[in-house]
């Protein structure tokens, strides 16, 4: 019996996530209604780039490369130095919707990922509501 497809193979494996996140820097980059998180990267969002495929691969169930490279990815505590309240956290996900919304085809998958991904991003919070 052959295992369930993880969501990474699902949605196409690396370059798809790659499609993805390029995607979702894009939008980052571009749409007025992200300025704020947005100003939370750095200029060349390269590098940002780079980590958030490598842990979107593993958490998505495809290669580890995140946790190879730097460990646990730890997310909660090397997102501290950075501001994020609701407002930051729904940016996040309107860029990520818009990204998935063009590149996964399955609605079910991406209904899916939207949910935990926006458990994720509400996670991140560590500034009081306004």
């Amino acid at each position: 019996m052959n295992a369930p497809a993880t969501p990474y193979e699902t949605i196409g494996g690396e370059s798809a996530v790659r499609a993805l996140v390029r995607r979702f820097y894009e939008l980052m980059d571009t749409l007025p209604e992200a300025y704020a998180i947005r100003k939370l990267h750095p200029q060349d969002l390269s590098g940002s780039e780079e980590k958030l495929f490598m842990y979107l691969s593993g958490w998505l169930g495809g290669p580890q490369l995140y946790v190879e490279k730097f460990g646990h990815p730890r997310l909660r505590s090397r997102h501290m130095p950075f501001p994020i309240a609701s407002s930051e956290a729904e940016q996040w996900m309107l860029c990520m919707r818009q990204a998935m919304a063009e590149c996964i085809a399955d609605e079910e998958v991406r209904a899916r990922l939207d949910k935990a991904l926006t458990d994720l991003a509400l996670f991140m919070r560590n500034q009081a509501p306004g």
